[in-house]
């Protein structure tokens, strides 16, 4: 298994670098989607600070569909253009909300989220589905998690694209 220290890491950049080329070495040699966004879910739970939520919603004939995860139960289906995550998915544009509560039209599954990042994950132009992540503080996420998560999607994003 791989052995992946938090304590090393002085900023979110090596944080971030560091979390990349733990995916790329887990997600290597295995074919399976599922398993691999499931892998993901887990580092990514697992190595990021202040997260109540994380995981993958697939696109699947035009609405997203939830996938593998770490956190409380979700919505199963979210239609493009719909809260974050389908905003995310019909833009194809990353969300960094700070405060989820003015947000419009966002989608309550948890009501202990406050902020939310959500990075859609494209592969040759079409898109696969998207990484979100919920946390309880207003604020969490800034333009490093959204650099460092558009890096982690570009190296999962061809080994889920079936």
């Amino acid at each position: 298994m791989y052995r992946f220290d938090i304590d090393k890491h002085g900023d979110k950049a090596t944080l971030y670098a560091d979390l990349s080329a733990t995916l790329a070495a887990l997600t290597a040699d295995e074919p399976d989607t599922i398993a691999n966004m499931a892998n993901a879910a887990a580092l990514i739970w697992e190595y990021l600070p202040d997260l109540n939520w994380a995981g993958f919603y697939r696109a699947i004939d035009g609405e997203l569909v939830l996938g593998p995860f770490q956190g409380k139960t979700a919505c199963i289906r979210i239609p493009f253009g719909k809260g974050v995550c389908g905003t995310a998915a019909a833009t194809h544009e990353p969300q960094c909300v700070e405060d989820v509560h003015a947000f419009p039209g966002h989608i309550a599954c948890d009501a202990a989220s406050a902020s939310e990042l959500v990075m859609p994950i494209v592969h040759r132009g079409l898109l696969v589905g998207v990484l979100d992540l919920d946390s309880p503080l207003k604020g969490r996420f800034d333009a490093a998690d959204v650099t460092g998560c558009a890096e982690l999607m570009a190296v999962l994003g061809p080994r889920i694209a079936g």
